[in-house]
């Protein structure tokens, strides 16, 4: 006799996506299960930062735009050429990285303390010179801020385009402000309090910013890293356009890339089909 499944179509579409999307960020060979959000978390449950980085669709889109424009700081791109693993595991850095996020944001605060201190201690450790015999330390503050801000930017400015169009000023400065928290116990200096704050630094931060064979030769690692499958190709393929779409027009200059202007209307409209539908998708767990 055949057993049909209880569930209607849509929920076990729902439940295929969660489930191809968790195996992206979990690592089953460490048995990682999704981050439990904690009641006594670092922020609020109602928090803004909370609302942000609760999307998986605009988190990994501010993430590969944050890594473009990180890159193009000599000492960052310096510290990832020579200390990560990412030439040879992709896969497992974004793991890490987005692991870190999820657990500073919903986790326990004594994980959240924790999962901070760890880097902290790995940060003294990734250190080196330049080719211009200029030393750099990943726990520079400086450094720092300027990692941190690249991703403030980048995932808020995927937020607004992709989930939350119309979302206020005050609401993007609450973000900042929420975000700056993790940043200055990781040590960064300065750390913007408002949008207006962030978009300063990034500006400031300009006259130290170069492009590079070696930045061209990292991005295209990333960019054009194969799909884990065939099915996941063009979502991939989507996504990565979104990303450099979202740079600044200077950012995207100093890596010679763009997005054609034909092109925007698809790769825009696309990328915001698919944020809704795994917003639909994720939106059965919350």
């Amino acid at each position: 006799m055949v057993l049909r499944s209880h569930l209607s179509p849509p929920e076990v579409l729902r439940r295929a996506l969660v489930s191809r999307v968790q195996a992206l960020f979990h690592d089953p060979a460490r048995n990682e299960k999704p981050i439990a959000r904690s009641d006594d978390a670092l922020f609020p449950t109602d928090s803004v930062i909370w609302r942000v980085h609760g999307d998986v669709t605009t988190m990994m889109i501010g993430g590969v735009t944050a890594l473009l424009l990180q890159m193009l700081h000599p000492a960052a791109l310096a510290g990832v050429w020579e200390h990560s693993t990412f030439r040879n595991d992709m896969l497992g850095r974004l793991r890490r990285t987005a692991r870190f996020i999820a657990v500073t944001t919903y986790a326990e605060r004594g994980q959240a303390s924790a999962a901070i201190d760890r880097v902290r201690a790995v940060h003294e450790y990734v250190r080196g010179t330049l080719p211009d015999g200029t030393p750099y330390c990943a726990s520079d503050p400086d450094l720092l801020a300027w990692v941190h801000v690249c991703e403030t930017i980048g995932f808020l400015d995927a937020w607004i385009r992709y989930r939350e169009p119309t979302m206020s000023r005050a609401d993007q400065d609450r973000y900042v402000a929420q975000a700056s928290v993790v940043a200055l116990r990781l040590g960064a200096d300065p750390v913007p309090q408002t949008r207006a704050e962030a978009e300063a630094l990034l500006q400031k931060f300009r006259p130290k910013l170069a492009g590079s064979e070696q930045v061209r030769a990292v991005a295209a690692m990333i960019l054009d890293q194969p799909a884990n499958s065939r099915i996941a190709a063009p979502a991939q393929r989507l996504l990565m356009e979104a990303a450099v779409d979202l740079m600044p027009g200077w950012a995207k200059s100093m890596h010679g890339r763009r997005v054609d202007m034909y092109q925007i209307p698809a790769v825009r409209g696309g990328t915001w089909a698919m944020a809704q539908t795994l917003h639909w998708a994720f939106s059965g767990r919350r």
